[in-house]
């Protein structure tokens, strides 16, 4: 089993991955993979609305990693998305790449596991933790919890350090999450999957 972890965070060694780290070492302990992904300084185009990744299968913008991660992703069996948190609210190139990376390449996450990790100073976390949980209900992904919100406080990663409760949030997460992945696994070996239905659009 593996889990990707993305941090959505400018800032390649911040707060964000920290926090992420911190999930991936309680994964690893239960014997999941685990691999990270840094979206980069680099800017992000939002998505224009063409509609070419439903012929193409990936994003007609290219080069700025969406396409790199939907290929990965095809292979995980879970994903963690780190933001900080940018006027309350998730850093814009994070919310650039999932538009993006979910639109064009949703299936590659569908009915896989997801779990959001929020990084800030003081205040935002719970707008940023409701923005990226909508991304996984959307697309039909179980989302892992933890004891808390997923979040971790301060301004450095020697800061968040400090954040004790924080810290245990991350690590209950990856218990949770590994937990998780293994019940589905079980339950696949079983044949046990989803039931689906073709969409119905209501305009």
């Amino acid at each position: 089993m593996k889990v990707i972890l993305v941090n959505g965070s400018p800032h390649e060694h911040g707060c964000t991955d920290r926090a992420l780290r911190e999930v991936a070492n309680a994964l690893e302990s239960e014997g999941v993979q685990t691999e990270m992904f840094w979206i980069g300084k680099k800017p992000i185009s939002g998505c224009v609305g063409c509609g070419a990744c439903r012929t193409l299968k990936k994003c007609v913008l290219d080069g700025d990693g969406v396409n790199e991660f939907i290929q990965k992703a095809k292979t995980a069996d879970g994903f963690v998305f780190g933001s900080p948190v940018h006027y309350a609210s998730a850093g814009g190139a994070m919310t650039s790449f999932l538009d993006r990376a979910f639109y064009s390449g949703g299936e590659a996450l569908r009915h896989k596991p997801g779990a959001a990790v929020v990084s800030c100073r003081r205040a935002g976390a719970s707008a940023t933790f409701d923005i990226l949980n909508k991304y996984f209900t959307i697309n039909q992904m179980p989302v892992a919890s933890s004891n808390y919100w997923n979040e971790v406080h301060g301004q450095t990663a020697e800061e968040v350090e400090k954040d004790e409760e924080g810290l245990q949030t991350m690590r209950v997460l990856g218990y949770n999450l590994a937990w998780l992945l293994k019940c589905i696994a079980l339950g696949k070996a079983q044949g046990i999957l989803p039931k689906g239905e073709e969409k119905i659009k209501t305009n």
